[in-house]
């Protein structure tokens, strides 16, 4: 996977994480990726920023990413995954061929699948991945 840093129209800056720079310009033509602050569909890859800086300049930050724990941080991914996806349930396999096929406007969907189900898609040439769903306590 490649991690890009991007940008929408109003300026929203975030990452987004794609195959390849052609899965990421095909996204991007197909309004696929989205802003996750305001869902601006307006995109553009930006170059990330470098810069020197001072022992203590970025502590600030650091201690921040340190004090995300990796189930807040999978928590935060979960819910921008439930906000930005259509749930198909078990119906994914059958939804994202109607998609690849263009039977269906092309959307974000998530779902589950038999290992059956991955192997038709992956025959047929749908791109997909696979996110595991941790159990979280409410």
């Amino acid at each position: 996977m490649i991690v890009y840093d991007l940008k929408c129209e109003k300026g929203h800056k975030f990452e987004g994480w794609f195959k390849c720079r052609t899965a990421f310009e095909d996204q991007r033509s197909q309004k696929l990726i989205t802003c996750p602050i305001c869902e601006s569909s307006e995109i553009e890859m930006i170059f990330p920023t470098v810069s020197i800086r001072g022992k203590d300049a970025g502590e600030s930050r650091e201690r921040d990413l340190r004090d995300l724990s990796p189930m807040k941080a999978l928590q935060l991914f979960h819910k921008y995954l439930d906000k930005n996806f259509d749930d198909v349930g078990d119906k994914f396999a059958e939804a994202a061929l109607k998609i690849h096929n263009g039977e269906e406007d092309r959307r974000n969907i998530k779902g589950t699948t038999t290992r059956d189900e991955e192997e038709a898609l992956k025959r047929e040439g749908v791109q997909f991945t696979k996110i595991p769903v941790p159990k979280f306590d409410s």
